[in-house]
């Protein structure tokens, strides 16, 4: 059975729930952060919002102030999780280059051919509102990243609108949770400002009731001095985050386009005025994920891609084939001449200890029959040769047709080659049909061998 897309996944995340809920890698920030919110509002809770329960005459508006810090609280951990559990808008991978943009570029091969290599531009250029927008071609998602899309070296995905990763949330800030993360920002920046404003209004009314001083009241409670720094020193922090964010939005950027073509000064094709931008980023429909994590695997046959023809050369498939038959007449010719060798070498040993005499005469003969032999054998040089014939190699291929006359004598002795040698011949023929430069150098050992024995005898 096909396992599940999230299974699978070649990214970063890390999923829940069956692929139902998917994370960053740094996830493991999450328990901190819900940490930095639940705990100062669980002490605000028992040890201010109680207490200014009392110091309203109406019953109700002292349990409002406790009710609207718990509920605030809530929406502000719904928004946290919307924005850390879901998709933020990643690319669906591609599992093969596209190769409606494959290019062909021809490069000159040794033999003076030329073949295509295939190439995939870097950029390219899309129109976005009537101008032209270069983007830039993913190596590791393999497809070209849509406009204001960026690849997170963090997660290992392409996310559309890519904002920046952000590792309190524990995911990347993209198209579909740019939203949720703003309104968690924000809203954390209002939580801070109301633990902060009832915290100093209990110490106000600690000085009203016991007509002390300031020092005095903060002596008594001593939870409400820590909550009012605690506010005040995560105020500047989503504070400034959620100003900065209001600047993007106004100017319809991402943090990662600020940063980076802050110098630049380029048009931002984007901006559509600052009432749109804001219409356009609360007020449009989310867009739906582009992956189904929960769906299972689908294998898909391997694509062959079809490399250029226009390169080939008119009528190169029949000189193509001309050099087929010319290199399988070779190994043939090549196989007849080393069993000729053989034969002769245990021709050789049989005669060695009968008729040395006979023995020379048989290798003049030899010779002296390579002037009749010689113009109908091959001479053209092929790669991987060591540049030519040498002398002693034309007497052993020129000499063939004597040692062809000699096998009805050879066939008759009653010497019998070795297993080693029938090993050797095995190799050799092997040797042949894979690699002809490789051959034709035993072919030069074997005329040497040849000489030294005719020598000897």
């Amino acid at each position: 059975m096909a396992g599940r897309v999230y299974e699978a996944w070649k990214g970063s995340n890390k999923f829940l729930f069956g692929g139902r809920l998917i994370f960053g890698p740094d996830a493991w920030s999450l328990p901190f952060t819900l940490l930095l919110i639940i705990t100062p509002v669980t002490l605000f809770s028992v040890f201010v919002a109680t207490h200014l329960r009392h110091e309203f005459f109406s019953n109700t508006a002292g349990d409002a102030i406790l009710v609207v810090a718990i509920l605030f609280t809530l929406f502000v951990l719904i928004l946290l999780f919307l924005t850390s559990a879901r998709d933020p808008g990643i690319v669906p991978r591609n599992l093969h280059p596209p190769e409606e943009e494959l290019c062909y570029e021809a490069t000159v091969s040794a033999d003076g051919r030329q073949a295509p290599t295939v190439q995939i531009p870097r950029t390219k250029e899309v129109m976005v509102y009537g101008v032209p927008v270069r983007v830039k071609y993913c190596d590791t998602c393999m497809l070209y990243r849509p406009p204001r899309c960026s690849h997170c070296s963090i997660c290992n995905n392409c996310v559309e609108r890519f904002d920046h990763h952000c590792p309190w949330v524990g995911q990347c800030i993209g198209v579909r949770n740019y939203r949720f993360f703003f309104m968690f920002v924000s809203s954390a920046t209002l939580l801070c400002i109301y633990v902060f404003s009832m915290s100093a209004l209990y110490i106000k009314f600690l000085m009203n009731n016991n007509q002390s001083t300031v020092w005095r009241a903060m002596r008594e409670s001593p939870w409400s001095v820590m909550l009012m720094i605690y506010s005040f020193i995560s105020l500047w922090f989503v504070g400034g985050l959620t100003g900065f964010h209001l600047y993007l939005i106004s100017t319809n950027q991402t943090t990662y386009e600020n940063f980076r073509y802050r110098s630049d000064n380029r048009i931002n094709v984007y901006d559509r005025g600052c009432s749109n931008n804001f219409l356009e980023t609360f007020c449009s429909k989310v867009k739906p994920s582009r992956n189904d994590f929960r769906a299972f695997m689908r294998e898909e046959p391997p694509r062959n891609i079809t490399m250029a023809t226009t390169w080939e050369r008119p009528g190169e498939e029949e000189e193509e084939c001309s050099d087929l038959e010319e290199q399988r007449q070779k190994v043939e010719d090549d196989l007849d001449i080393d069993e000729d060798v053989m034969k002769l070498q245990q021709r050789s040993n049989a005669e060695e200890s009968s008729d040395p005499a006979h023995h020379m005469v048989e290798v003049d003969q030899m010779r002296v029959g390579s002037c009749e032999r010689a113009p109908t054998i091959r001479s053209e040089v092929r790669h991987g040769n060591w540049g030519g014939r040498s002398s002693a190699q034309e007497d052993v291929v020129s000499g063939s047709s004597v040692i062809r006359e000699s096998r009805s004598y050879a066939a008759a002795e009653e010497g019998r080659p070795s297993w080693f040698g029938l090993r050797v011949v095995n190799l050799m023929v092997v040797w042949a049909t894979v690699n002809d430069s490789v051959w034709s150098v035993l072919r030069l050992s074997a005329s040497y061998c040849f000489q030294g024995l005719a020598g000897l005898s």
